[in-house]
């Protein structure tokens, strides 16, 4: 079977969130079960910084793309990862060279319509010209959403692709790619197709219904997710399209990279440990709490990290963080985000200075010792497709406490592997806050629960199989 993953972001070469990790991860573990996989990428500024100029190679080729009344050039550069997997980047640099790859901290750049119809259109056109042979292209979110459209459209009678199917999968169905209608003209198809039944979503192009519309199979990244996304409270104006498509929508949670993220071989935490030797959780904790300038107590410790924003429970945060203090906790927070929550963060610091830390900020390195040292991590989101963070705390012998929706409903236990709460409220957090402050003080429940939650296999081996069969189907 040959694979032909396309996506906006994939590590090690450019990385916004989580979808980077799971098209990083995903490429190489359907390579290692005999699967035939390549990949696509635009050429972004930080794919140069990631690649020296040994590891960028030119195929020497261009691809012409029409967009409106003009033509558009765009080169193919390939780099080679492990496993001998072709990576291919689409080279514009008006569009790609750029400090950042969808928008900015002022917004998203007014050109992303064409940034990423030439991506897809120029995607396509590459893999003709490089002579690639495709069963499946799998396309992630929005910016690839138009290849499952173009595939069914303009494509349709292109005999390279006559025998080619397409599974796109939803990250986040929040972003959607929306645009004006006049976009359509760049697109590059007729205006039969703006319709409420395809392309069209209040007045507007919508890339992301065109590819849950056009694609032959649908996933998303967790079971529960997949249900959610179908009813009004998590579709986002799309779950009419989804609930028509349900019998093609399946659910497959995100893996892990365990070479990355395992306490007995982390390369980037003081003192490495595992499930049947603890005692370097301990020396971990005490070096987050020396870093972060808090007591150095047997207080419970909770860690949280992501972006600053309301999806992940920031106003649940903020609403009982006073009652938080009270009950003895520390806090470690990391992340970005919006700025009036970088203001209540910084405010609150002031407040608590031995016992809350904030780190505005993206690293790496003080990410993987928070999940090392901290007892437990708080992801109260108000949804979550599936969720990462969780899964590597719950490797760590941290136990996360987490509101039940999407992928964090399919992954923790209550009190077995970690604390849930039902209803997006502070008052239910608050009180699996307390729950878990209540089995924290009886060390040896504690250090049950802490061998359960390290027991789980979130492994990229599970999902791979289920990748696989999907595409076989």
């Amino acid at each position: 079977m040959n694979i032909c993953q396309v996506a906006p972001e994939m590590v090690p070469f450019a990385k916004t969130g989580g979808l980077a990790d799971v098209v990083g991860s995903i490429t190489p573990q359907l390579k290692k079960r005999g699967t035939s996989v390549c990949a696509f990428l635009p050429l972004y500024k930080q794919v140069k910084s990631v690649l020296s100029s040994s590891n960028l190679i030119s195929t020497d080729l261009e691809v012409t793309v029409k967009m409106g009344d003009d033509l558009f050039l765009g080169r193919i550069w390939k780099t080679q990862l492990p496993g001998k997997i072709n990576v291919y980047f689409i080279e514009r640099n008006e569009y790609y060279h750029r400090d950042y790859l969808y928008s900015t901290p002022e917004g998203d750049y007014l050109d992303n319509a064409q940034r990423f119809i030439f991506f897809c259109r120029a995607t396509l056109e590459s893999i003709k010209l490089l002579g690639i042979k495709c069963d499946i292209i799998h396309c992630h979110d929005w910016q690839a959403g138009l290849i499952p459209v173009y595939l069914k459209t303009l494509y349709k009678k292109d005999p390279f692709y006559q025998e080619v199917k397409t599974v796109f999968t939803v990250h986040n169905l929040a972003y959607q790619g929306l645009f004006w209608h006049w976009d359509m003209k760049l697109i590059g198809l007729g205006w039969e197709y703006f319709n409420y039944k395809q392309l069209e979503f209040y007045g507007r192009v919508n890339f992301l219904k065109g590819a849950l519309v056009f694609a032959d199979k649908l996933t998303t990244v967790s079971p529960r997710y997949a249900k959610e996304i179908q009813t009004p409270q998590f579709g986002y104006g799309l779950d009419g399209v989804l609930r028509e498509r349900a019998s093609d929508l399946s659910g497959i949670i995100n893996g892990v990279d365990y070479s990355l993220w395992n306490p007995s071989s982390d390369k980037l935490i003081p003192a490495n440990y595992t499930r049947e030797h603890l005692s370097g959780k301990l020396k971990n904790k005490k070096q987050l709490q020396k870093r972060c300038s808090l007591l150095q107590s047997d207080a419970p410790l909770i860690g949280f990290i992501g972006r600053l924003t309301e999806q992940k429970g920031l106003d649940l945060i903020a609403e009982s963080f006073d009652e938080i203090m009270k009950l003895g906790y520390q806090f470690v927070f990391l992340g970005t985000g919006e700025e009036k929550y970088h203001r209540l963060l910084s405010e609150m610091g002031k407040k608590y200075p031995t016992s809350l830390s904030v780190n505005i900020a993206f690293d790496n390195t003080l990410a993987h010792l928070i999940t090392a040292g901290s007892d437990m991590l708080l992801m109260p989101s108000k949804y979550e497709p599936c969720g990462l963070n969780q899964l590597y705390a719950l490797k760590y012998g941290t136990l996360p406490i987490v509101h039940e929706t999407g992928g964090l409903a399919d992954t923790i236990i209550h009190k077995t592997t970690g604390f849930t709460f039902k209803n997006y409220t502070a008052e239910e957090m608050l009180h699996a806050i307390r729950s878990a402050l209540t089995l924290y003080l009886s060390k040896r429940q504690w250090r049950a629960l802490m061998k359960n939650a390290m027991a789980q296999d979130f492994s990229w081996h599970h999902s791979a199989k289920e990748y696989l069969s999907l595409y076989s189907s």
